[in-house]
């Protein structure tokens, strides 16, 4: 979800002829879905049952942070209209952190699942 919403956000802000109309608009869109997706995430990890357990870790770079940035987003949308170009430096760090998070959360998940790797069917395991 975050490298997509890396690509989104180079997308919106590599777009010709932009204003700061539509900048505002792509930024507030990005923001707001990503808020969306972050409440989504927070309240499926809250849910009882299943074998994964979330810790600490888990609700800061999963859900703690990406909501973060991405509310810092929805307040880019705002911010563009006063101080333009200051405020595309701002979405230039939160993009990186994203990416980062993304980075980051792919790795723990690969890990998880070549740690919890279920044993072979049909015999024993080595």
């Amino acid at each position: 979800m975050h490298f997509g919403g890396v690509l989104a956000l180079s997308a919106c802000v590599s777009m010709p002829h932009q204003g700061v109309w539509s900048l505002s608009a792509g930024l507030g869109a990005i923001g707001l879905a990503g808020l969306t997706y972050g409440g989504f995430i927070g309240a499926n990890m809250r849910r009882p049952g299943g074998e994964y357990v979330p810790v600490r870790e888990d609700w800061v770079w999963n859900v703690i942070l990406p909501t973060l940035v991405y509310g810092s987003l929805l307040a880019m949308a705002v911010l563009v209209w006063h101080r333009p170009a200051q405020t595309l430096y701002g979405v230039a760090l939160l993009s990186l952190l994203l990416l980062f998070i993304g980075i980051r959360n792919a790795w723990d998940i690969a890990v998880w699942m070549s740690m919890n790797r279920p044993p072979p069917a049909g015999g024993p395991t080595p």
